[in-house]
């Protein structure tokens, strides 16, 4: 397998060039090519004349491409339409591409094809996918892939253009022609053909932990029960503008999906506080603010280049992340990538989003290095391996005014919580008043703060509610109590959060066992009973390691006029029993 590279610049020129390699072709023998285009122009009528110069030269060859943010030909920048052919050497290695009409058939008709074609043709071991930006999630395409064969390596990116901000994109081929909404599939492989692929990012978490409280599909509405936006600009001070998009590039949320990794960046901020994302995100999701730290890129690309090293690829495909050249600045956009150079020829573009099947699951990436190393054969001897010698400088990341923004407000908000849980100055205090185990108050603070709530005689509206997990004696007999412990510690983290979003309006506290009570101030009913369903729901989708999906049951009322200590804490208490007898998993409101 061999690549060589023309850079299109007129067609006079190019026409030229393809001749000559076609007489250099007729003269080795070459029977089975592919050429792929990427160009940072999306017009048709350019994109149409590059690809009627191959056809004219080779009718009967196959090709295909997209639009990209930039092109990348042997680890370095290439030439804004870059047309790489591929010459496959051995007769046993296939290829066959197929391009699909994301406008007109539905994503689960697309997957069904895709897996036909894989099962038909038992050769195949790779698929290599170009999207354009798909106008909803990506998760049902990624979802109907699951049943793929174990053996079928799955890459690829999503088309984008020179504009990052811009969510216009196209694919073309040879058969499908130029399209803004498809995807075409390139199926590799045969006998002698082999596969490896890797995926960087190299991102860190930031800060405290959000919950999921909101989301549909791909509408991300609230963490931790404010707005999804106000996180962005809260601790980053990031404005709801036409700039949003390019200022969260910087700053994906971080999760586990799927057992792996996953970034995602915001596609826009929507006049409701919510966050358009490229993908779902499910709610009782567990996610972080991250940001790109360059040492940990680096160290990360230093191992990966040793794992294709030893695979030895006769070519690399890359795939990297629009805002991963924007972080790296325009001065040296390919810079993590240079360690790469010295293993094999290489070709790609910076995406919109970045496709790779991890664990059997196929997940779209956001600030994701993918590169899938190709080979014909067996494995050439390996010799010493290049080491990279000294690194050039770093440029200086344009991240130090947000990330002071996030440091100060992270800080002050963590001051404030401890000053007012009495950690500051006063431990002796708090073992006085904090549950051991849980961090939460005890039972005699949680009923001492209601009392004094109740003895206001210019007291506000408040509200209080009690948890109870369910079936939790099954878990302390069947599992043991160091999982039960783990399981109360779970709910007792989620009541945490919330305590520190609301410092004013909210105390949690440990009632006994696995119950909880939560008081919350200038708060009726209804407000009550939602922030009460939403802690329900983020404990439903905790997982837990060892122990079965959990849940919890709630009541809720609100204080009144007449109310005592005692005959507030038997009417929320009667709601709690109410909801156990009724199905459990569930909050009912007296």
């Amino acid at each position: 397998m061999k690549q060589f590279m023309f850079g299109y610049r007129d067609a006079e020129t190019f026409n030229g060039r393809l001749t000559e390699f076609k007489s250099l072709c007729s003269i080795n023998n070459v029977s089975k090519m592919m050429f792929q285009i990427y160009s940072e122009i999306l017009e048709e009528d350019k994109i149409s004349e590059v690809c009627s110069i191959i056809e004219e030269v080779f009718p009967d060859t196959l090709y295909m491409g997209c639009s990209t943010s930039g092109n990348i030909t042997d680890c370095q920048l290439a030439h804004p339409v870059t047309v790489a052919c591929t010459v496959f050497e051995f007769p046993s290695t296939q290829v066959k591409i197929y391009q699909y009409d994301i406008g007109n058939e539905p994503v689960n008709s697309i997957t069904w094809k895709i897996l036909e074609e894989s099962r038909l043709n038992p050769w195949v071991k790779a698929i290599e996918l170009f999207f354009t930006i798909p106008e909803n999630s990506s998760t049902r395409f990624c979802d109907g892939l699951k049943e793929l064969r174990e053996d079928i390596q799955v890459f690829g990116g999503v088309a984008c253009s020179d504009d990052i901000t811009s969510d216009a994109s196209c694919v073309f081929s040879k058969d499908g022609g130029y399209s803004r909404k498809s995807i075409i599939a390139v199926f590799y492989g045969g006998n002698d053909f082999y596969v490896d692929s890797i995926n960087v990012t190299g991102w860190k978490p930031l800060g405290r932990k959000f919950h999921v409280t909101k989301s549909d599909g791909c509408i991300l509405h609230e963490l931790d029960g404010i707005p999804a936006y106000d996180v962005y600009h809260k601790y980053l001070n990031i404005k709801n503008d036409e700039n949003f998009f390019y200022n969260t590039l910087e700053f994906p949320l971080f999760y586990e999906h799927n057992g792996t990794t996953i970034l995602r960046t915001p596609v826009a901020s929507n006049a409701d506080g919510s966050i358009t994302m490229t993908s779902d995100m499910d709610i009782g999701s567990v996610v972080r603010i991250s940001y790109g730290d360059p040492g940990t890129i680096i160290e990360s690309i230093k191992e990966d280049s040793k794992k294709l090293y030893e695979f030895q690829p006769d070519l690399m495909h890359i795939f990297s992340c629009a805002a991963r050249r924007t972080f790296w600045t325009s001065k040296e956009p390919t810079y993590e990538i240079y360690p790469f150079k010295d293993i094999s020829p290489s070709s790609g573009f910076f995406s919109h989003g970045e496709f790779l099947r991890t664990k059997g699951n196929l997940n779209q990436h956001n600030v994701t290095l993918v590169i899938a190393g190709m080979r014909e054969g067996n494995r050439k001897e390996l010799s010493a391996p290049v080491i990279p010698s000294g690194e050039k400088e770093l440029s200086k990341v344009p991240l130090v005014s947000r990330l002071a923004t996030f440091i100060s407000v992270t800080s002050l908000e963590l001051e404030e919580i401890n000053k007012k849980l009495g950690l500051a100055n006063d431990k002796l205090k708090t073992a006085a008043i904090i549950d051991g185990m849980t961090g939460l108050y005890n039972r005699k603070e949680i009923q001492t703060q209601i009392e004094k709530k109740l003895g206001n005689i210019n007291r506000t509206k408040f509200s209080i509610a009690m948890f109870d997990i369910d079936n939790f004696k099954q878990v302390n007999d069947t599992y043991g109590h160091q999982e039960g412990d783990a399981v109360i510690i779970a709910l007792a983290g989620i009541l945490n959060n919330e305590r520190a979003i609301y410092t004013e309006k909210l105390s949690a506290g440990r009632w006994g066992g696995e119950e909880f009570m939560l008081l919350l101030n200038d708060t009726d009913i209804s407000a009550a009973t939602l922030i009460a369903d939403l802690i329900r729901q983020c404990f439903s989708n905790t997982s837990f390691p060892s122990v079965r999906t959990q849940t919890v049951s709630v009541g809720v009322t609100q204080a009144r006029e007449d109310d005592s200590i005692d005959t507030l804490c038997t009417r929320v208490d009667t709601a709690l029993y109410k909801a156990k007898k009724t199905g459990k998993n569930r909050v009912v409101v007296i």
